[in-house]
C-alpha cells in the first residue's frame, strides 16, 4: 500500500472517532442507546422462550438459545456500558498494537460471563439466595466496586501520563568527571546531542505489561451482564443449568464482537492522529494523550457510579 495512501486512511480512522465523540458527547446516540435497551428487553423474552424450548426436548433449542444469546451479548456491548469506555480509552492513551488490545477485550468479555456464573452458582446453589437477592448483589454491590475499578484504571494512565510528562520536561542530568573531564551520559534515546528526549522508541511501541491486561479484564469482568444472570438463574432453577453456562459464555462472545471493533477503532484513530508526526513529536503528545485518555475514563466512571449508587 502506498505510503500517502495508507496515511490517508490513517487520518480517516481519527476523522472518525471525532464524530463519534462529539455525538456521544452531544447527546446524538441517544436516540441509538434507547433502541438497544428496547431491543434487550424483547430479546430477553426470546431468551425465556428459548429456555422452555430447551426444557420441553424440542429440537434445534440450544442452538438457537445459544444463537439468541450471542446476539444479546452484541446488543448489551452496543448499549451504555463502561467496557466500550474502558478499552477504548485505554486503546487511545496507550500504544498497544491492536491484537493485544483484542486479546484483553476477548478475555475481559469471558471473564464477566466467569465471573456471572460463579456470583449465580455462589449466590443461589451454595448460599441458597434468590434470584432478587443475586441480582442485587450484582447491581449494588459488584456495580459500584467495578465502576471503581474502571475509575482508579483511568486515574492509574492520567498520572502515569503525567509522570512522564514531568520526566521528558526535567533539565537532562550530566555525571561529570572532572579530574580526565570524560563524560559519561546516560542514553534512553540516543540523539546525537547526549539527553534525552523523551520515551525512547522501545518503550513506546512496547506491549502493555500483564499489570495493565489484568486492570483492564478486572475492571471489566466486575460487572457481570443482567441477562447473564438471568438466564443462569433462570435455567438453574428449571434444572438445565449447563444450558444457562453455555449461554452465558455465547453473551460473552457476543460482547467481544462490539469491544474488539471498539478496540480496533481506538487503535485506528490512535495511528491516524499520529500518522503525519515525527517520531520525536510524537514522544512528547503520548504522554498527553495518555493523560486525556484516562483523565476522560475516570470523569465517565465517576459519573456511572453517581447513577448506580
Amino acid at each position: 500500500m502506498p505510503h500517502t495512501l495508507k496515511r490517508s486512511l490513517l487520518s480517516l480512522g481519527a476523522v472518525l472517532a471525532l464524530i463519534l465523540l462529539a455525538l456521544w458527547l452531544s447527546g446524538g446516540l441517544l436516540a441509538l442507546e434507547r433502541w438497544v435497551i428496547e431491543a434487550q428487553r424483547a430479546v430477553q423474552n426470546q431468551l425465556a422462550a428459548g429456555v422452555r424450548a430447551i426444557k420441553q426436548g424440542q429440537p434445534g433449542a440450544l442452538a438457537a438459545l445459544l444463537a439468541v444469546c450471542f446476539g444479546y451479548g452484541v446488543l448489551h456491548a452496543a448499549g451504555p456500558g463502561h467496557g466500550k469506555v474502558l478499552i477504548g480509552g485505554y486503546g487511545m492513551g496507550r500504544r498497544v498494537a491492536f491484537w493485544s488490545l483484542a486479546g484483553v477485550s476477548l478475555t475481559a468479555s469471558l471473564a464477566q460471563s466467569a465471573v456471572a456464573v460463579a456470583l449465580v452458582y455462589a449466590g443461589v446453589a451454595v448460599l441458597g439466595w434468590s434470584r432478587e437477592a443475586t441480582q442485587s448483589v450484582a447491581q449494588d454491590v459488584m456495580a459500584p466496586i467495578g465502576t471503581l475499578a474502571i475509575a482508579a484504571v483511568g486515574l492509574w494512565l492520567a498520572l502515569r501520563g503525567l509522570r512522564k510528562v514531568w520526566q521528558a520536561a526535567a533539565p537532562p542530568h550530566h555525571d561529570h568527571d572532572h579530574h580526565d573531564h570524560d563524560h559519561d551520559h546516560h542514553h534512553d534515546d540516543t540523539c546525537g546531542c547526549g539527553h534525552s528526549h523523551g520515551p525512547s522508541l522501545a518503550e513506546v511501541q512496547a506491549a502493555t505489561r500483564w499489570q495493565d491486561r489484568a486492570a483492564l479484564i478486572v475492571g471489566v469482568a466486575l460487572r457481570p451482564c443482567s441477562g447473564a444472570l438471568f438466564l443462569l438463574i433462570l435455567t438453574w432453577q428449571l434444572g438445565i443449568a449447563l444450558a444457562g453456562v453455555a449461554g452465558a459464555f455465547a453473551m460473552g462472545l457476543g460482547t467481544a464482537v462490539v469491544t474488539v471493533a471498539v478496540a480496533g477503532m481506538a487503535v485506528w484513530a490512535r495511528e491516524g492522529a499520529l500518522a503525519n508526526l515525527p517520531f520525536q513529536r510524537t514522544a512528547r503528545i503520548l504522554p498527553w494523550v495518555e493523560v486525556i485518555a484516562g483523565s476522560l475514563i475516570t470523569a465517565i466512571a465517576l459519573t456511572m457510579l453517581g447513577q448506580v449508587l
